[in-house]
């Protein structure tokens, strides 16, 4: 991959299949609406895992390069975090913490990390659970994949401030050991205080396993990437939600398998079911804001506004 200097103030957005994505029409949209009319977005897309001196090459340019202002970081951001650690001169907390990066920014001219899925993941929590979910109902959390996404739900819902709105225990899964490892020792530095089994599944079986004894009103999250960045859902066709559960998927775009099996059981069970566009919305409103130096909403009728602007532009509100 070879990069051209930039012409005017660029967003990169690292990911997979970056120009099937809806920010690629959304971000001119919102640019205009947040009084950003010079910048731009543009896509840099790796396969999955990839060599450590791609990402490399990739941070250093954005780095180097004086209108490049930033990034937003999806699918790579464990992998990036490793390889380029020593070419960030500032990493926030949270990036610390999680050993993860979904934002690069520069400030006075020093290379950031940050970050901000266990603020964003949060965000879209919050917006789409009932107060008290699970102070009220008893609910579980079954967090299918244990990359960044899963780390920054785990994070926000064992924060000891929501008392006893947290899961009553949580299950994380994912095919890599490697990966149930590391979100392990982060809830272990984190002093985790309810129950966390980590397992290993490779496949839809041991998920539907799970699935099954997973208790009623859980929230049941698809943060696999199966569905967008590969074809499929993590369960089976035969795999049964929990009653009055919420099927969460972290995907918004691509062949939606899981959001179909959960919508096919929605009425019977009582299914609260939701995609991933608001989670969308957050993560890269507050990128933007990060990496622009802007405030963004998070609520209210101005977060709404930026939410039309973007459904409008993506062809959600048709």
């Amino acid at each position: 991959m070879t990069f051209k200097p930039a012409e005017q103030p660029t967003l990169y957005f690292i990911g997979v299949t970056t120009g099937q994505s809806s920010i690629m029409r959304v971000f001119p949209a919102w640019a205009s609406h947040l009084g950003l009319k010079d910048a731009r977005i543009e896509g840099m897309d790796f396969a999955l895992h990839t060599e450590p001196e791609a990402y490399r090459r990739a941070v250093t340019f954005i780095k180097d390069d004086p209108l490049s202002r930033g990034a937003l970081v999806t699918t790579h951001k464990l992998d990036l975090f490793a390889a380029c650690r020593e070419l960030f001169e500032i990493v926030d907390p949270l990036a610390a913490l999680t050993a993860e990066t979904s934002c690069l920014s520069k400030k006075n001219g020093a290379l950031a990390c940050h970050a901000k899925d266990p603020l964003t993941a949060g965000l879209a929590i919050d917006g789409f659970l009932p107060p008290q979910h699970f102070a009220d109902t008893g609910g579980a959390l079954f967090c299918m994949g244990a990359g960044g996404a899963s780390i920054a739900i785990t994070w926000h819902l064992l924060q000891p401030s929501r008392g006893a709105d947290r899961p009553s225990k949580i299950v994380v899964s994912d095919r890599s050991a490697a990966r149930l490892d590391h979100i392990r020792t982060i809830h272990q530095t984190m002093g985790a205080d309810i129950p966390v089994d980590y397992v290993t599944a490779s496949g839809p079986a041991e998920n539907d396993a799970v699935l099954a004894g997973m208790p009623p009103a859980s929230l049941v999250i698809n943060a696999t990437g199966l569905g967008k960045d590969a074809p499929g859902s993590p369960l089976g066709d035969t795999a049964r939600f929990p009653e009055r559960a919420v099927a969460w998927d972290l995907n918004y775009r691509g062949d939606l398998v899981f959001l179909d099996q959960a919508r096919a059981q929605a009425k019977a069970a009582a299914l609260q079911v939701e995609d991933g566009w608001t989670y969308f919305l957050h993560g890269w409103t507050q990128v933007i804001a990060e990496v622009f130096g802007i405030a963004v909403p998070t609520s209210g009728p101005d977060f709404e506004a930026v939410g039309q602007v973007a459904a409008q532009a993506s062809g959600r509100a048709s």
